[in-house]
């Protein structure tokens, strides 16, 4: 029977602009799982990590920006996972960036800043779409819930 796991967070970042958000996504390298999948930051929860702090590390690891704002969104990925058998659970969060200078890590090999439709275009899986949209409704609506779920840091 497969088991259920929380090992891996989902990170939608974003830039305000004047009307509206602006998001990163980021391309896998041709040397990893998924090769050349457009994603947010993404990443494996460590040893003695929660989730919130697995999130920073890996923003800061795969962009080298630091978070101003972040919140957990009201929304959690999910999907099956042949190797290993196991269904996983994903923590979403939205993190505010200060800058659009990114320096990418070796797990990625391109970047770019992109509106939320062309964001919901170029994402493939349907729990990266529904991610991305709900930290889109939160931020865009000054949602309470972002108040409530604010990641302190």
């Amino acid at each position: 029977m497969a088991s259920v796991t929380v090992r891996v967070v989902d990170c939608y970042v974003y830039l305000k602009t004047d009307n509206d958000l602006n998001f990163l996504l980021l391309k896998r390298n041709k040397n990893k799982i998924y090769e050349h999948l457009w994603q947010g930051v993404a990443g494996k929860i460590e040893e003695g990590e929660t989730p919130p702090e697995a999130a920073i590390r890996e923003l800061k690891e795969e962009t080298g920006l630091d978070p101003v704002n972040m919140f957990v969104a009201d929304h959690v990925s999910r999907f099956y996972e042949v190797h290993g058998d196991r269904v996983n659970l994903v923590p979403v969060f939205g993190i505010e960036a200060g800058s659009t200078e990114v320096t990418l890590s070796d797990e990625h090999i391109d970047f770019k800043w992109v509106n939320i439709k062309e964001a919901l275009n170029t994402l493939v899986w349907n729990g990266q779409k529904e991610g991305i949209q709900t930290v889109y409704d939160m931020v865009k609506n000054n949602d309470d819930r972002m108040r409530w779920s604010k990641v302190n840091l």
